[in-house]
């Protein structure tokens, strides 16, 4: 009870605090999706949360609009229904900064397993449901392991079933690691981790390759 009050007070104060020292990145972001492409700022999506409860996720729009009816749920590096913004919103990660409004309001956690939208979790077997008894999170091992998923799928003649076959599984035993294991001192392991992978990983990415991603990568091309 302690850990899940120090943690959901961590959320609170380092989402607010992030919200409003990035508030200028964010403003000038809103203003480069308004000029380039037409459409909405943020893009809102169904993932399924905690105790299996739907919420609205918020991004920036980082594609056209509708591009879930375009093609599939997944996406790839080169998918072109990515808007030239968002390009460079989805390698550096900036797409996902409006999801600390979901840790604010108590949909999502600063750490935890990435949410999934409803298709992908009605394929869960039932030993996968434990994931759904903590609060999804903006980061985890997953994300980290992940964090370049696009080109792992790139490859792929079927991104949807490279993905389900492939990476979700990973996802998801990752996850339930995590939740085995979870502490602070855990979260912020994982937090710091995650900033130094979308910063100094940016121009140093052998020093944050990963053997897991790596072997996903080579299944997905012998799914051809």
């Amino acid at each position: 009870m302690v850990g899940r009050i120090l943690k959901r007070s961590f959320d609170i104060v380092a989402s607010a605090t992030a919200l409003a020292l990035l508030s200028p990145l964010i403003g000038l972001i809103s203003l480069l999706i308004r000029v380039t492409s037409p459409g909405p700022i943020f893009f809102r999506q169904e993932r399924i949360g905690m105790h299996r409860k739907p919420f609205r996720m918020v991004k920036f729009r980082s594609m056209v609009v509708d591009a879930d009816k375009l093609g599939p749920l997944v996406t790839a590096r080169r998918d072109s229904r990515i808007t030239m913004i968002g390009g460079i919103l989805r390698r550096t990660k900036l797409d996902e900064l409006p999801e600390l409004w979901n840790v604010l309001t108590g949909d999502l956690s600063l750490v935890g397993p990435r949410p999934e939208v409803k298709k992908y979790v009605e394929l869960y077997p039932p030993a996968w449901m434990r994931v759904f008894d903590v609060r999804p999170g903006i980061t985890d091992f997953a994300t980290l392991h992940f964090r370049d998923e696009e080109s792992v799928l790139e490859k792929a003649k079927d991104r949807e079933e490279a993905y389900v076959k492939i990476v979700m599984p990973i996802k998801i035993r990752l996850a339930l690691w995590y939740i085995d294991h979870q502490s602070f001192v855990l979260d912020l392991r994982i937090l710091v981790d995650t900033v130094l992978s979308i910063t100094i990983g940016r121009f140093f990415p052998e020093r944050f390759e990963t053997s897991i991603a790596s072997r996903a990568a080579e299944k997905v091309e012998r799914l051809q």
